[in-house]
C-alpha cells in the first residue's frame, strides 16, 4: 500500500476534520429516539479530512498531483497520518501471565486501537498490540506473546495513521512556482 508524501505538510490554519459515526436511528411519535452504531466497532466513526496545502513548491505540488492521481487511478487506498494525531504518553505496566494492565493518564483510546508499546524498565517485551478492553480512562488491557509477572514503566505510542482516499483536490497556482492544493481525504477501513 502506497503512503501519502511526507515531504510537504499540509497548513495548519487550512486543516479541518468531520467525524460522521455510522448511526441508525428510529425515532416515535412521542419525540422517543433510539439509536445502535452499526457495524464493526473499530469502523463506525469514519473521519472526513480537508486539508490544504498552501503556498507550496511547484515541484512538491507536482508530487502530490502526481500522487493523488495514481491512487485515483488504481483505485487504491494509501496511508497517511494527519496533522498532530500521533500521541506519544507515559505510564505504568503491570503484567500477570500474558495480562498486561497499563495506566496512562486520560489515555484516550478504545478496544481494537493498535498502538506501540515501549517497555522502558522491567522485563515485558516491546511490540504493536492492541487493546483488549478499558478498565477506566486512564487504564486500558493488552495481552502479551508471553506469560511473565512484571511492572515497571511504559510509553505508550498510538500512531493515528489510518487508510484514506482522495475523490477529488484541486490546484492553483497563485504566484510564479507556488502553488496551493486544496484537497479531501476520506478514511476507508480495508486490510
Amino acid at each position: 500500500m502506497a503512503s501519502f508524501p511526507t515531504t510537504v505538510q499540509p497548513a495548519y490554519r487550512g486543516f479541518s476534520k468531520r467525524s460522521q459515526p455510522n448511526i441508525k436511528k428510529v425515532r416515535f411519535a412521542d419525540g422517543f429516539e433510539q439509536r445502535q452504531l452499526v457495524g464493526i466497532a473499530a469502523h463506525q466513526n469514519e473521519k472526513v479530512i480537508n486539508l490544504i496545502f498552501q503556498n507550496i513548491s511547484e515541484t512538491a505540488s507536482d508530487e502530490i498531483e502526481y500522487f493523488l492521481n495514481e491512487r485515483a487511478l488504481d483505485q487504491a487506498s494509501f496511508t497517511f497520518t494527519p496533522p498532530s494525531e500521533e500521541s506519544v504518553k507515559t505510564g505504568t505496566y503491570s503484567q500477570s501471565g500474558t495480562t498486561i494492565t497499563v495506566s496512562v493518564t486520560a489515555h484516550q483510546l478504545f478496544a481494537d486501537d493498535s498502538i506501540t508499546v515501549d517497555f522502558t524498565s522491567g522485563s515485558a517485551t516491546d511490540g504493536t498490540f492492541s487493546v483488549v478492553s478499558l478498565t477506566n480512562a486512564n487504564t486500558f488491557v493488552i495481552t502479551a506473546g508471553s506469560s511473565a509477572t512484571n511492572s515497571g514503566n511504559c510509553t505508550v505510542t498510538k500512531s493515528g495513521t489510518s487508510n484514506f482516499v482522495c475523490e477529488s483536490w484541486s490546484k492553483s497556482i497563485p504566484y510564479v512556482n507556488r502553488a496551493t492544493i486544496n484537497a479531501t481525504f476520506r478514511e476507508v477501513f480495508e486490510p
